[in-house]
């Protein structure tokens, strides 16, 4: 949103609140409401149909993060999940005019057109990140569910064709970093600059070593932190592919422990996460032995997520102690992964 400079998080949400009123006729007139589930990358909202229809979930795109054509894309892959597995995902919902992918324009930010995508509405909570024990049943889960993700990709012809994002160093850590770069992060000192650097110098000579063979690199869904998670019961269901691509399968377990890797039950997550994948996939001990540099390139990508996202709530709670909650993280990584 240039045309806001600096804006206020209640002058944001005004703005989208307005958006969506707009973008919800484009798939029905029978909405009676509207409310703000959340505003991250995008913004998404809860519609309910006065005709006694169940909900559906309005997801607004930020300009200038997607082509349609990557949108597009995203909702083949989930449409492919849906037919070929058994992993529970939204289904796309079609506007009045037999499109899946609706345009917003004539607006008065800067004039761009948002686009706006309408899914089927899964019922379920968010895993509780305070509920230790249940949090490492759901990583169970999430480490199979995961699995059968990667064993689709890499059997499905059309994971080949498709046009979605890469997510490797460059546009993670690099210069092309499409979240922020953690240079500019919040509370970076000189001190932190020399320890980060570090990091992401080891975390870049470690990925070229690790290579991105078909059995370890493919389309992914980059994103499977517990905000994009529901549990019904002994069920898990997964959410927002907003953001996948192509990159390391290694990175989707990086993305379940968002903004937690610091916590004491880390360890104990991945060994459940490990225990379910490999139900259903084999791991190497190569592999194994990586893991903590997808959980350091993760979290550095969150540094600059934050520094780059300050009109967001979720960054705005996580400030600047996260970034220097990362400190022990990094040092730890340093010592045992810098060889």
């Amino acid at each position: 949103m240039e045309a806001m400079k600096n804006p206020s998080y209640s002058n944001v949400i005004e703005f989208y609140n307005e958006v969506a009123k707009k973008a919800v006729q484009l798939f029905y007139p029978t909405v009676s409401s509207i409310r703000l589930l959340n505003y991250s990358e995008n913004i998404t909202y809860l519609a309910e149909h006065k005709d006694g229809n169940d909900p559906t979930i309005l997801r607004l795109n930020r300009p200038d993060y997607h082509t349609k054509k990557e949108l597009e894309a995203e909702l083949i892959w989930m449409k492919a999940i849906k037919a070929h597995t058994s992993i529970i995902v939204p289904e796309p919902i079609a506007g009045a005019n037999g499109e899946f992918i609706q345009e917003i324009t004539g607006l008065k930010d800067n004039g761009q057109p948002y686009h706006c995508v309408m899914f089927s509405y899964l019922k379920g909570e968010i895993p509780d990140e305070m509920n230790e024990h249940a949090l490492s049943s759901h990583f169970e889960n999430l480490g199979e569910i995961t699995a059968q993700l990667h064993n689709h990709v890499r059997s499905w012809k059309g994971s080949k064709i498709i046009c979605r994002p890469t997510w490797e160093y460059e546009t993670m850590l690099g210069k092309k970093a499409k979240w922020g770069r953690w240079q500019e992060g919040l509370g970076i000192t000189p001190q932190l600059v020399s320890l980060f650097e570090k990091v992401s110098n080891t975390i870049y000579l470690r990925l070229n070593r690790f290579g991105k063979t078909p059995d370890r690199f493919g389309l992914i869904h980059a994103d499977l932190r517990l905000a994009n998670l529901l549990v019904e019961g002994d069920r898990l269901k997964v959410i927002d592919f907003d953001d996948c691509g192509f990159s390391w399968f290694l990175y989707d377990l990086a993305a379940a422990l968002s903004f937690i890797e610091h916590k004491d039950y880390v360890p104990d997550l991945i060994q459940a996460w490990l225990k379910g994948y490999k139900k259903v996939r084999t791991l190497s001990k190569e592999e194994e032995d990586e893991i903590p540099t997808f959980i350091m390139l993760r979290r550095l990508m969150l540094i600059g997520w934050i520094g780059s996202h300050l009109d967001n709530e979720t960054a705005q709670k996580m400030g600047v102690e996260f970034t220097y909650q990362t400190v022990p993280l990094a040092e730890k990584y340093l010592s045992t992964m810098n060889k």
